[in-house]
């Protein structure tokens, strides 16, 4: 009995540790349920998280400002959603860390459209370029949403100033604003743009990717994160970048024809996020980098912008926060990037 009872507590002290080291980490995870954030759905259903033992939660928004307020805070530890003036300010206080990519406005890829109001369209407006002498729906003053309108205006060599802006704070609002007909058009993500147009309440003027390709979003973390918690970090993005990857075959480049058999399973996989329709998900899908990589440039242009526009600091600095040694080969890397302890192992 004796050499029973020793033996059950040696296996005991041998085996705890064991149990110990078995423990997964935990990670919340802030973002809004688009497909232009579909690799972080996608790693959690398809067991990439688990596999790198990790526990993921998300947690929901409607606008991307609660989203970098929720990292800054450390209310959640990743972060995914559009760059904001609301970010770059939060970034600059050395708060955030970007360090990797998510969505891409690229040429070919309709995710984010124009959208006009029955109305609006009645009345003659029918290209993003006309939308000076009209209003414009967005969440709010140095949102994604304006800085899409000011990129287009300096594309097309208008004012924007031309535009009246209408702060509507949430996207189902400015949903709702073209559906009555209180803003003449918005910007929106496919699967609201289709919504509406199928049920004859707007149409849709143009996409954002034919128009001004820019690098829409990021995957950020709290500075903490990034300097004492970096192999947890570098775990999430190799299962983030092995989704990526998976939704880069499925639905980059898929063409016309009829869908994949992987098409159709990650898509099934992404309808427990995204609201909408298997076909509406496969014709917004947004282009997403298969590795994380960033489009460095469009950062620094984007804070640029908003100083300009008086909404960011006028001392912020991109390399402040950019923190590219956790992806390799970003794209269009400032040389003081290439040459900074973060940027060290970026490519140009």
């Amino acid at each position: 009995m004796r050499w029973c009872c020793a033996l059950m507590l040696w296996l005991c002290l041998c085996l705890a540790p064991l149990h110990t080291q078995a423990k997964s980490d935990e990670l919340n995870i802030a973002a809004i349920p688009f497909p232009s954030s579909a690799p972080l759905f996608l790693a959690k259903e398809l067991g990439y998280y688990a596999e790198e033992n990790l526990e993921v939660t998300f947690q929901f928004f409607d606008a991307a400002q609660p989203i970098a307020i929720a990292v800054a805070n450390r209310q959640a530890e990743i972060g995914a959603t559009a760059f904001t003036a609301g970010f770059y300010n939060l970034a600059a206080k050395d708060t955030l860390r970007v360090i990797a990519a998510q969505s891409r406005e690229e040429p070919g890829y309709r995710f984010l459209a124009y959208v006009a109001s029955t109305i609006a369209w009645q009345q003659g407006l029918r290209r993003p370029e006309e939308l000076p002498g009209h209003s414009l729906g967005i969440t709010q003053i140095g949102s994604s949403f304006h800085l899409m309108a000011g990129l287009l205006a300096e594309e097309k060599g208008f004012d924007i100033d031309e535009i009246e802006l209408v702060q509507l704070e949430r996207v189902s609002r400015m949903v709702e604003a073209i559906r009555r007909n209180d803003t003449d058009a918005t910007i929106l993500p496919f699967a609201q743009a289709r919504r509406l147009e199928n049920e004859g309440s707007a149409r849709i003027l143009g996409w954002v990717s034919d128009e001004t390709p820019y690098q829409l979003g990021g995957i950020f973390t709290s500075r903490h994160m990034a300097e004492q918690e970096r192999d947890t970090l570098q775990r999430f993005l190799r299962a983030y970048q092995r989704a990526a990857q998976d939704y880069a075959e499925a639905f980059h480049d898929s063409g016309e024809g009829a869908p994949s058999q992987k098409e159709k399973d990650l898509t099934a996989l992404l309808r427990n996020y995204i609201e909408a329709p298997p076909n509406v998900i496969r014709e917004g899908a947004s282009y997403i980098d298969p590795q994380g990589r960033l489009d460095v440039a469009s950062i620094y242009r984007q804070v640029e912008w908003y100083k300009e526009e008086g909404l960011v600091d006028p001392e912020a600095d991109p390399s402040v926060f950019l923190d590219l040694s956790f992806v390799e080969g970003h794209y269009n890397v400032p040389e003081e990037l290439q040459q900074g302890s973060r940027g060290d192992k970026a490519e140009h």
